[in-house]
């Protein structure tokens, strides 16, 4: 269904009974709410939840910013690298004013929020700009964005920027499309938790036939970028956090936790050996009952 959230058009889906427990998930860069997958929404409405999952502005559903245009990523990457003010097509800032609009919309006072990778940045801004709004806060596979935190390598630096390869046809397009997005799932994927191949190319195929917006990925990058200061800010959270990260995270490298960890009074962590950037079927049960652990704490 689709809300007025925040002024803008939101697509949200809502799973469990009313009178479950408000759980708001909050999908990463470019990732649509189907992201979030089915079996893992499952066991969380099995321990009482009612799970919303959103489509953040700009991508999949939810209203398009296009007419921003297409940012410059090298030279936001420079300024960022020098640290410089980056300018953005809109802030982290105002996914979590989208957030809030979808609690608003809903008539929710009140929910406990999950945060995936970029979502986990916007669930900080909640966490310090809105804890009014929070009962817990489950920070996943995520970041505070202080520049001295270890960085990706070079091979997931240039996995995370390549493109598709060019195609002459719509057919032959989205079987590139699905071609690189697998690949790229080969990079920052769990090792120790393997997908299997067909399983992973029919999830992509499902994200891809139902948005694809290139565009959108590039301001939303850019947008992590301009967010400077979030670290800054983190030991406003009051609400019960949990920090739960890959071990083997190629992406976000674990130290990223332990920071998170540090600068949030009252934190708890969880460090998932072989748990890489994705979310992998044999962890859904682990993930829902930490979630559900952390929402005891409120």
């Amino acid at each position: 269904m689709q809300l007025s959230a925040n002024g803008i058009r939101i697509e949200v889906e809502v799973h469990g009974p009313d009178s479950g427990e408000p759980l708001l998930m909050i999908m990463g860069l470019g990732m649509q709410l189907v992201a979030w997958p089915d079996g893992l929404v499952d066991e969380l409405v099995a321990r009482g939840f009612r799970v919303i999952r959103f489509d953040n502005r700009d991508v999949g559903l939810s209203q398009p910013f296009d007419e921003l245009g297409m940012p410059n990523i090298p030279l936001a990457a420079l300024l960022h690298t020098l640290r410089l003010p980056v300018k953005a097509p809109y802030q982290l800032a105002d996914l979590a004013r989208d957030a809030v609009g979808v609690l608003d919309a809903l008539g929710i006072d009140q929910a406990h929020v999950c945060g995936a990778s970029m979502g986990g940045m916007i669930a900080q801004h909640l966490g310090f700009s809105h804890g009014q709004r929070l009962k817990s806060l489950t920070l996943m596979m995520t970041s505070s964005g202080d520049r001295g935190l270890p960085k990706e390598s070079l091979k997931v630096r240039r996995a995370m920027l390549s493109r598709p390869a060019r195609a002459s046809t719509p057919e032959q397009k989205l079987e590139n499309v699905l071609d690189h997005y697998v690949k790229l799932y080969g990079v920052i994927g769990s090792p120790g938790y393997p997908p299997e191949p067909a399983s992973l190319r029919e999830r992509i195929a499902r994200g891809v036939k139902r948005s694809f917006r290139p565009q959108a990925v590039a301001r939303q990058l850019v947008a992590i970028a301009a967010d400077s200061h979030r670290a800054d800010r983190l030991p406003r959270i009051t609400a019960p956090t949990l920090v739960i990260h890959g071990q083997d995270d190629p992406l976000i490298p674990v130290a990223a936790a332990h920071d998170l960890a540090r600068r949030i009074p009252g934190a708890t962590l969880e460090i998932i050996p072989g748990w890489g950037h994705d979310l992998p079927e044999p962890l859904f049960a682990r993930l829902a009952t930490a979630i559900a652990a952390n929402a005891a704490r409120a």
